[in-house]
């Protein structure tokens, strides 16, 4: 079973590319760290291949964030990915949900801010409004007006064997101008015709064979993706030296540690009295060294 794993494939006669992606553990990580609701889960996992498929069409280093924000009861889902695609990802939300919940019926009114953070280079940042039934639907309306290359998405999640899964498939024309629609969408049918099972648990080659068989596919070395936080006990330690002391201190005498919870993995850092005097000692004594 192919799992954790991004695709890029290019047919060659066409002038189309195409990405697959299929995850499972890297999903299943970013909704346990919650009690998300499963609506909820499921929009966390259409936004996850989102933006994985995205960060594979990145031309240089960095990562590009996806995020909606609205004044339902789901106030903001986010994930962020990068191009060696370690992915994060978190969702803010109040009241009840139903289970079969759509994106209008979390977010009301809304919009969506796609934020492309290169290394080096300018950071841009492009918003839409969450226009369509559906994030599918919305990703591809950003295409269309912000990139002006024709672009269609395949979003999937659900259970297969008891364990959660998340997966999708893209496919772009080629920007060199030598595609036309009508391959285009001869490709768009063949696409349509996959079925979730298949999505989760068929290896690309075997799924690319099964969709366009009839066509010249080239199929490059795969991608891991992975769950990355990026969160540690040494960066919380130096998020609370830069709180004033005498506020530090309040909260220890009231509650006698300091917390520091991460809303992405679920991870909480504590500090009790002594390790926190340590942390304004060392910091003290490094700033004396700078001077």
């Amino acid at each position: 079973m192919a799992s954790n794993v991004l695709n890029r494939y290019l047919f060659e006669d066409l002038s189309v590319r195409g990405e697959l992606v299929q995850m499972d553990e890297a999903y299943q990580q970013i909704i346990s760290s919650k009690e998300y609701p499963v609506a909820l889960q499921k929009l966390l996992g259409e936004l996850l291949v989102s933006t994985t498929l995205l960060t594979a069409t990145l031309k240089f280093e960095g990562s590009i964030t996806i995020q909606i924000q609205g004044d339902g009861p789901v106030s903001l889902a986010v994930i962020n990915g990068d191009h060696d695609q370690k992915v994060r990802g978190v969702a803010r939300w109040e009241g009840d949900i139903a289970d079969d919940a759509g994106l209008h019926d979390m977010m009301g009114k809304g919009h969506l801010v796609i934020t492309i953070d290169p290394k080096k280079g300018e950071r841009y940042q492009g918003v839409v409004g969450l226009d369509g039934e559906n994030l599918t639907q919305v990703i591809e309306n950003y295409f269309a007006n912000s990139e002006q290359l024709k672009t269609r998405l395949w979003i999937r999640t659900g259970e297969h064997e008891g364990q959660a899964h998340a997966a999708g498939m893209l496919i772009q024309v080629m920007p060199d101008g030598t595609g036309t629609p009508e391959d285009f969408e001869h490709l768009e049918q063949l696409t349509d015709t996959i079925k979730n099972e298949e999505l989760f648990t068929l290896k690309a080659q075997d799924l690319l064979y099964r969709l366009y068989n009839q066509e010249k596919v080239r199929l490059f070395e795969p991608q891991p993706v992975e769950f990355h936080c990026g969160c540690s006990r040494e960066r919380s330690a130096g998020a609370i030296v830069t709180v004033d002391r005498a506020e530090i201190n309040d909260i220890l005498s009231e509650v006698g540690t300091i917390s520091l919870h991460c809303d992405y993995c679920g991870t909480t850092y504590s500090f009790d009295e002594s390790q926190v005097a340590e942390l304004f000692n060392d910091n003290s004594s490094d700033n004396k060294t700078l001077h």
